[in-house]
């Protein structure tokens, strides 16, 4: 995921670091909504670290999650879970929340959501 001037939103938004404390304020949101609760683990520690991973790769950091877990074949990865246009919009307003609560840029807020929206509707695999 690369900027206007070819930089990353992962070193653009501050690196590991920043993309650590998304993860952190997402996952606290995550654990909260009604709509995700029934399809995530009641400790989400496993599955936030490895969200971890796959963020610092997806927004154009190290290849953390390729080298640990291979190829990320998202949609294969979550047909056990019903995910639903609510739920689909549930992890996205979630997400949108924890990029303001850590304050990252709006340009980059925008790229990001614009990005990962369609890597969320990708994971869809059940109507209401």
């Amino acid at each position: 995921m690369t900027t206007a001037n070819d930089g990353t939103i992962y070193e653009a938004i501050g690196g590991y670091d920043a993309v650590d404390q998304l993860n952190t304020a997402f996952y606290e949101r995550v654990a909260q909504h009604s709509d995700l609760t029934p399809i995530f683990p009641e400790d989400l520690t496993e599955t936030a670290r490895i969200q971890l991973l796959f963020f610092v790769q997806f927004f154009g950091g190290p290849r953390l999650y390729e080298e640990e877990r291979g190829h990320p074949m998202l949609r294969r990865r979550h047909l056990p879970f019903e995910i639903t246009p609510t739920r689909r919009n549930a992890w996205l307003e979630c997400l949108e929340g924890a990029l303001h609560d850590v304050e990252i840029a709006e340009t980059y807020r925008t790229a990001i959501l614009e990005r990962i929206t369609l890597t969320a509707n990708h994971m869809m695999n059940t109507s209401e």
